[in-house]
């Protein structure tokens, strides 16, 4: 019988790990995506609960304040966080429970919730990663030198993570992710 857990995903941009949780999803079906709060305004076409859950600075630092995020960063003057209670309703139900995060934010959830599986993504090597985010053509080359540092530093943490695979083959790593979520939710 299955049973419910939480998967921390991380790795730098351009790894791969928005493709890999959409085969996920598609390949688990009771893999459950948990959706973030943020300070930000939406963008044109982002709706409330289900891409984000806009809220106001105020409230997102009751929330903090209230403990009610398992994780939670300031980016470009924006909060971002994990809403607590709706993760762990959706473990108790016995869903796979998958939050897509940057690695500050992983080590944040494996201190509150010690049996979160943190599976690190990882591109082949930084040419490969350079390329794949000037492919992407959405970002000037300054920003791409900075998503390059911070990959740099976030490489550096991959040991600390329970699981970590090379996405260097597509298929292969949508097979490796797969049988590891699955492994996780029938194991005692």
């Amino acid at each position: 019988m299955r049973h419910g857990n939480i998967f921390v995903i991380s790795g730098p941009s351009g790894a791969g790990k928005g493709t890999l949780v959409a085969l996920l999803l598609r390949d688990v079906p009771d893999a459950w995506v948990s959706i973030s709060a943020t300070t930000r305004s939406p963008r044109k076409g982002e709706v409330d609960g289900v891409h984000y859950h806009f809220v106001t600075r105020e409230r997102f630092e009751q929330m903090v304040a209230d403990d009610q995020l398992l994780e939670w960063a300031e980016y470009n003057r924006n909060y971002y966080g994990t809403p607590r209670s709706t993760v762990e309703e959706k473990i108790e139900e016995g869903k796979q429970v998958i939050l897509e995060i940057e690695t500050q934010g992983a080590f944040q959830v494996r201190e509150k919730m010690t049996e979160a599986h943190l599976v690190f993504i990882e591109p082949p090597s930084m040419e490969e990663l350079k390329a794949r985010l000037i492919a992407r053509g959405t970002e000037s080359g300054e920003d791409i030198a900075r998503r390059l540092e911070v990959a740099k530093l976030e490489l550096s943490r991959k040991m600390e993570y329970d699981y970590r695979l090379v996405n260097d083959d597509l298929e292969l790593a949508r097979a490796e992710l797969v049988a590891y979520v699955n492994a996780q939710a029938t194991s005692e």
